[in-house]
């Protein structure tokens, strides 16, 4: 690739030291990466710059919009194309190659990626992670991220990380798929998701899932899931009825070893957020 593809990368981050120079190499080909960093103390910055990014501190004042969102309306973008990219993935050469033919010539407003989610050893195949479709490639005016109303303050951080994008516009799908490093280590999956039970406990909770914007369409696939989820809170055996559900209805037996581990770590991130809503549903004021 000669020239730069004229397309900018959101990457989101806070002490993404140890990711950010390989996820940085993944987008060599993109002529404009921007960093929106929240005070990283790591050397993330400066990482950042030594590999050409344009970094742009964020901080956060704990309403509405969070990091990506703002980061979409307030950063000057050079490109009308944006791609939005955690510090954890990577955009594998094929990708890069599609994405400069769908600008040159694009057939929708935003597109659907497919992440494989490497989980100890090997590349998860099954297990309800396999295909996962994230609109991650669009004409940045026409995308935000959906905005979860009463759900803000759940201990989640200043990022999006369950939203997804609502597009005003058409959609398409791309077929070479993006490379996702979130669960390297069983270390890290716990940590992770010991925050997000924190989303999922007020989730519980809350009387619906609703978004501040009426108007919010999205995937099929995508409201398919979330209206089985709300069907699934009232279930007896919740943890039990995930791990069925993963490793036997979506096949995580196939994936091997890892595949089992990675179906009890999601029946236990079940158990934790029904767990959390059951604790938050009982809270009394501390005794004085």
């Amino acid at each position: 690739m000669d020239a730069r593809c004229p397309i900018s990368i959101l990457i989101p981050t806070r002490n993404e030291a140890a990711n950010l120079p390989a996820c940085l190499a993944s987008c060599a080909f993109a002529d404009e990466v921007v960093v929106v960093d929240s005070g990283s103390t790591d050397g993330t910055q400066a990482i950042a710059a030594q590999h050409g990014a344009r970094v742009v501190p964020f901080m956060w004042d704990h309403r509405f919009p969070k990091k990506k969102n703002w980061a979409l309306a307030q950063v000057p973008w050079r490109h009308e194309w944006i791609f939005i990219l955690d510090a954890d993935e990577r955009i594998t050469p094929a990708l890069a190659v599609e994405l400069q033919q769908i600008v040159a010539a694009p057939g929708a407003d935003g597109y659907y990626v497919n992440r494989c989610f490497w989980f100890l050893d090997g590349w998860l195949r099954h297990c309800g992670y396999y295909p996962s479709w994230n609109l991650r490639f669009f004409r940045h005016r026409l995308g935000r991220y959906e905005q979860l109303a009463g759900l803000d303050e759940t201990d989640s951080g200043d990022n999006e990380v369950h939203e997804h994008v609502v597009l005003q516009g058409r959609t398409g799908y791309l077929q070479a798929e993006m490379e996702h490093y979130a669960f390297p280590t069983i270390a890290t999956w716990l940590e992770k998701h010991n925050r997000y039970s924190n989303w999922e406990a007020r989730l519980l909770n809350a009387p619906a899932r609703q978004t501040t914007d009426t108007a919010v369409k999205l995937a099929p696939e995508l409201a398919r899931k979330r209206w089985l989820k709300r069907c699934a809170r009232r279930l007896p055996f919740r943890p039990t009825a995930r791990f069925v559900y993963h490793y036997l209805l979506r096949r995580g037996f196939l994936d091997g070893y890892r595949g089992y581990v990675f179906c009890r770590l999601m029946a236990f991130y079940e158990f934790l957020g029904s767990a959390k809503a059951q604790e938050l549903r009982r809270q009394k004021p501390a005794p004085r």
